[in-house]
């Protein structure tokens, strides 16, 4: 298939620049895949269309403030946003302007508590970095960073903790799960009052999720790893529920490729520490997960591909349509679907 096959026109101004005054009251297009009907709820109105029995799985990494302003050691602006940890205050980095963080080029940040080193400049033009603070890293990056608000986005919301989800817990993203914004603690009760269970995995999300697709066709597009975990009780949950005919609701992309790039032929999930570059387009046969909540993603990218692969291109792409003239609320802070 070519990346063109996944295009469509969005008015700007459809593109949500806030989160919704209540997380819960965003809209929630739902989409049945096997027919291709579309109903329009409220999010708050998820557990009426989820089954007792059902499982919902949640991606429970948390942001970290990943991107750095500061100075290089010769003078000038530059800005560091944080990818990937590599281990001993080594990170993988995106750098700007790059042309200046040369091998060797040394940066400090906020007072000099951090400062840091370009180890090595990589292929794909990121850099690795190493850092020296005294403490706690994460605790000095609370400190010093900034949100790593998608470029879409141009102003930080007032509340930086909307930009995170409630349950939010293992410290490692460069973006946030966007579908789990939706949620809020008494929701998620609900949803177990239902007979819904929730399980949690957790998946850091890196930028290559969000990268372009350059390749003409989807073949020759490589995803970059990413680091997930499925934990024991989790995977034990969705084998449970897979065995007694309960359907898996991912919540969020990220949830969803973690799931998929574990499960066996065999239809037994195992736990799981590692990395993951699963690529999922049209074609692909889901092996784990029956349904998925989702929010909406940008033309020709890899999230949009991935819906498409769970419900068929031509009706997401109908639902797309649909949800432009219906006035949806586009991508991170945007409105939601339910696709099940």
């Amino acid at each position: 298939m070519r990346t063109k096959d996944f295009h469509y026109d969005l008015p700007p101004e459809l593109i949500a620049q806030t989160p919704a005054e209540k997380r819960d009251a965003s809209r929630l297009l739902h989409l049945d895949k096997t027919s291709g009907e579309i109903t329009h709820h409220l999010f708050h109105m998820l557990p009426a269309l989820l089954r007792a029995g059902d499982c919902m799985i949640l991606n429970n990494s948390r942001v970290i403030p990943a991107r750095l302003l500061g100075r290089r050691e010769t003078g000038g602006e530059t800005e560091l946003l944080l990818l990937r940890d590599r281990g001993e205050d080594v990170w993988e980095c995106l750098a700007k302007p790059g042309k200046k963080a040369r091998l060797g080029a040394r940066f400090q940040f906020g007072d000099g508590r951090l400062t840091a080193e370009v180890l090595e400049v990589l292929e794909n033009g990121n850099r690795l970095v190493r850092f020296r603070y005294d403490g706690i890293f994460l605790e000095v990056l609370e400190q010093l960073g900034k949100m790593p608000l998608p470029p879409y986005i141009r102003q930080e919301p007032e509340d930086a903790g909307r930009y995170q989800t409630v349950y939010a817990k293992a410290p490692g993203s460069a973006a946030a799960p966007t579908a789990g914004l939706h949620f809020t603690r008494p929701l998620l009760a609900k949803l177990q009052s239902k007979g819904v269970s929730l399980g949690y995995v957790t998946l850091h999300v890196g930028l290559g999720t969000f990268r372009p697709v350059k390749a003409e066709e989807l073949e020759d597009h490589e995803m970059h790893a990413e680091y997930c975990e499925i934990p024991v009780e989790t995977a034990a949950l969705i084998n449970r529920t897979k065995r007694a005919g309960g359907r898996v609701i991912a919540v969020g992309t990220t949830s969803c490729r973690t799931l998929e790039s574990r499960m066996g032929e065999s239809g037994v999930l195992e736990p799981y520490q590692g990395w993951t570059n699963i690529f999922i387009y049209p074609g692909y046969r889901f092996k784990c997960v029956d349904g998925l909540v989702t929010n909406f993603h940008l033309p020709e990218s890899t999230l949009l591909m991935l819906v498409s692969a769970l419900a068929g291109r031509e009706n997401i792409l109908r639902a797309y349509d649909t949800a432009v003239r219906e006035r949806y609320r586009f991508f991170s802070f945007g409105d939601a679907m339910f696709i099940g």
